[in-house]
């Protein structure tokens, strides 16, 4: 069993809102756009780290982390990346990796808009966390903590803070 944070678009924010609600997690995943390599290695040392690049991240950034991420989590295959759009309206780089990888679970980041969508054409659960962080058009920041367990994704909580 492991207990996954899930955040995107910290945009350089990784405050102690973000380390309160994600102090009980065993793993923190970050769907891009982090905003700096300092605080990608704040998250890193506060928790075990897996991210991938955003539009934001620049060159050291694009060299550290990739644009696609794809790994398993106890029996969940997992396809992450930052501009992968949403079920049925999925980015064109994306649909043939979710027709060969077949994941299980796909996250993206980008839209600042939190969602949890099964879709049933490829029979997976997408997320997006939202945005963590304190800059864009959102006027709350979110995240999402859940457990994988075994071939399970359950005990999903989402976490929202105003934007200050």
């Amino acid at each position: 069993m492991k207990r996954i944070g899930l955040i995107s678009d910290t945009h350089g924010t990784f405050d102690d809102t973000l380390r309160t609600f994600l102090q009980g997690v065993d793993e923190i995943w970050h769907a891009g756009d982090i905003g700096s390599i300092e605080v990608a290695d704040q998250i890193a040392a506060f928790k075990p780290l897996r991210a991938v690049y955003g539009n934001i991240d620049g060159g050291i950034m694009r060299r550290i982390y990739p644009e696609f991420l794809c790994f398993d989590c106890e029996r969940v295959s997992v396809l992450m990346t930052h501009i992968g759009g949403y079920p049925r309206h999925y980015a064109p780089k994306i649909v043939s990796r979710i027709q060969t990888i077949r994941p299980k679970l796909f996250i993206a980041g980008h839209s600042h808009i939190l969602k949890v969508i099964y879709d049933p054409v490829y029979d997976l659960l997408h997320l997006n966390p939202g945005a963590a962080g304190c800059y864009g058009f959102h006027k709350v920041r979110s995240a999402l903590r859940f457990v994988i367990d075994g071939e399970e994704i359950r005990d999903m909580e989402i976490g929202e803070w105003p934007r200050l």
